[in-house]
């Protein structure tokens, strides 16, 4: 990747129809797309706030799909810089849009679930792999491991006898605890997401939240291994 020096981008930079080496992380100072960056903006107080649909009005500075980086932006005050405003990011402006991720993740799954394309429980999930039908499983993080296990299997038994170029995505984000308070009866141990719009939308969701907490690329495809919270 080629790196740009931010004073270098037009005032509304991020929001113009211009080539994709005009947006550059603040951190690492690489340029990439948008799904591969988080924009943030100032917000009428004086803050920094994530906008995360890409559609807030005013200039904007790019930080990569990391936790890390975003920590180190708030740290080195980069924001203010690549704003050229005064401008303050919350000590904890990390913590936030793993929040903001994450209820995002949540509504997306409610979504599916009314649509039809959500299963949760081994029995279902199971069927589902082995099937066909399912996009990806999700497991709570205090799933015992015997469970997690009999659907990995389904996994690559349907990987293996399709012969697929990967597994079935597995997820393990957040514990039950977190699922009820944000999803209330509907929180899960094991779920499957199924084909469909909001479907994918879970699983489109579910890459970019696991991405921000380990860095770099989704290691879904690569099993159910437990996240970092």
């Amino acid at each position: 990747m080629t790196a740009h020096e931010p004073d270098a981008l037009p005032e509304d930079d991020d929001l113009a129809d211009y080539d994709v080496n005009g947006r550059m992380c603040i951190v690492t100072r690489e340029s990439g797309s948008p799904d591969e960056l988080i924009r943030f903006v100032a917000a009428p107080d004086g803050t920094v706030v994530a906008d995360l649909k890409r559609e807030l009005p005013g200039r904007g500075c790019w930080v990569k799909f990391d936790r890390s980086l975003v920590d180190r932006a708030v740290a080195k005050k980069l924001f203010a810089r690549a704003l050229k405003t005064d401008v303050k990011a919350a000590d904890d402006l990390g913590a936030s849009v793993d929040r903001l991720l994450a209820a995002q993740l949540m509504q997306m799954m409610n979504m599916a679930r009314k649509a039809g394309q959500f299963v949760s429980g081994s029995a279902k999930v199971d069927a589902a792999v082995r099937s066909g039908a399912a996009l990806a499983v999700f497991h709570s993080t205090g799933a015992a491991d015997d469970g997690v296990r009999k659907i990995d299997q389904a996994r690559k038994a349907w990987h293996l006898g399709m012969e697929t170029e990967e597994e079935i995505p597995s997820f393990r984000l957040f514990s039950e605890s977190e699922m009820e308070g944000l999803m209330g009866q509907n929180a899960f141990i094991h779920a499957a997401v199924l084909a469909g719009q909001a479907g994918e939308g879970v699983v489109k969701r579910a890459k970019m939240l696991e991405q921000y907490r380990i860095g770099g690329q989704s290691r879904a495809a690569g099993g159910a291994g437990r996240q970092k919270q």
